[in-house]
């Protein structure tokens, strides 16, 4: 089959031959080809990387929570009405507020979560992240987040004082009033000291692994008349959390909730509650596609130079090319060939490379941790057994276009000069 006369001369130009200009045409394809594979390979990792995140989030966290800027007092009626409503599979009383946590000197500052066990498990499974002892939350019990227990060195069976903080704030109270105390007043300062909320002495039944630092390091379990009696509620709540059919359709079932929430009652969905969270990881996939974009527009330019070398080294060719009658749209389909051409070649094994390196990437994962003794995805760091990745046919089609669409337009400048030159003055000067 004949060729058409610039896809001919395109291509003879790009015939690899022992000269420098061939190095650079071979650098250039290598350029966009690593380009493609880099930004396919990093972009799947942080999309899955993202989806197990929410999906850790899901797991652990309530679908909806409503809650009140104060205490919730007629909880009772307003469960009642969140489970009639559309959407709402089940839900559950919460507390939920930050303590102090001693253990042999040993003090951290993480967040209570005082749950009733048996309607709990019908909103979050907390069973399921049970790694040591059992989910047993009856009496003066608590479960710890592991990496907590870390930090405390605590482990099953250990007994562990939790101190609420308005044990701190009455205590300083009532110092305040003794040192200004005289008489009768002293004797009603001594009898306020009496009446503050003790510290709760809890023995460790359980703990549990999310895979979500934050969940393992900052929470503790315990039984909600514990939560209650340390934020001196009575048998008031912080909150309802509620378990919807579809968690990514939790924003529907929020609005028909907040139609009958009085002031200062408010509903917040999962993604709500972690939206700096999720902001933070979307941003930095945006930044790593630009960063790693860099390396496609390097490439390009590596193009571009080597088409204006070939437009200086060809410049008789091109003037007894015109000389002959080709036309201006032929010479610039020339030099636009071939960047079309080095553009395709290294955007389609780029695609391939980055495809084969997603499919086995576990696999180099080991053998670089093996061989070279490099974890590029620690475990202890992530919590992911393995490295998570999804390919999302829209963002590999935007690498690839955006690749080959950048590669074409770096051929564009060079072909205008060669389509321009004056075919007397360029044999003239050969």
């Amino acid at each position: 089959m004949k060729l058409p006369f610039s896809l001919f001369l395109a291509l003879r130009y790009l015939k690899p031959k022992r000269t420098f200009l061939s190095i650079i045409t071979l650098i250039s394809i290598l350029g966009v080809m690593l380009g493609v594979t880099v930004l396919i390979l990093v972009i799947s990792v942080m999309t899955g990387f993202d989806r197990e995140l929410r999906q850790k989030v899901i797991d652990f966290d309530a679908h909806i929570l409503v809650s009140t800027e104060d205490v919730l007092r007629d909880w009772r009626t307003l469960k009642t009405k969140i489970d009639n409503t559309p959407g709402v599979v089940a839900t559950a009383p919460y507390i939920q507020g930050p303590v102090i946590v001693e253990f042999q000197n040993k003090r951290v500052a993480p967040m209570i979560r005082g749950v009733d066990p048996a309607e709990e498990e019908k909103v979050i499974p907390l069973r399921k992240f049970i790694k040591y002892g059992n989910l047993n939350l009856e009496g003066e019990s608590t479960v710890l987040g592991i990496e907590l227990a870390r930090k405390l060195q605590v482990n099953v069976g250990d007994k562990i004082t939790v101190y609420s903080p308005g044990n701190l704030g009455q205590i300083l109270d009532g110092i305040k009033k003794l040192e200004n105390a005289q008489g009768e007043e002293e004797k009603k300062a001594i009898d306020q000291l009496r009446d503050v909320i003790l510290p709760k002495e809890l023995t460790v039944t359980g703990i549990f692994e999310t895979g979500h630092y934050l969940h393992d390091s900052e929470f503790l379990l315990v039984p909600i008349y514990v939560g209650q009696e340390l934020y001196g509620l009575g048998d008031g709540l912080h909150g309802i959390t509620v378990r919807t059919e579809n968690p990514y359709g939790a924003e529907r079932v929020k609005q028909a909730i907040e139609r009958f929430l009085e002031p200062p009652q408010y509903a917040q969905t999962w993604i709500d509650m972690n939206s700096q969270f999720f902001e933070a990881v979307r941003l930095e996939r945006t930044v790593m596609f630009f960063l790693l974009f860099f390396i496609v527009v390097v490439a390009a330019f590596g193009i571009m130079s080597t088409l204006i070398t070939v437009t200086v080294q060809k410049r008789r060719e091109i003037g007894i090319v015109k000389a002959l009658g080709a036309n201006i749209a032929q010479i610039i389909w020339v030099f636009l060939g071939q960047g079309t051409i080095v553009g395709l070649f290294g955007t389609l094994t780029g695609l391939g490379l980055g495809m084969t390196l997603i499919r086995y990437r576990n696999e180099f994962s080991h053998w670089l941790a093996s061989t070279l003794h490099i974890e590029i995805f620690p475990r202890e760091v992530y919590q992911f057994s393995s490295i998570p990745a999804e390919v999302i046919p829209r963002d590999v089609a935007i690498i690839c276009i955006s690749a080959f669409f950048i590669c074409s337009i770096a051929a564009l400048i060079p072909a205008y000069f060669a389509a321009r030159l004056d075919p007397v003055k360029a044999l003239r000067y050969e």
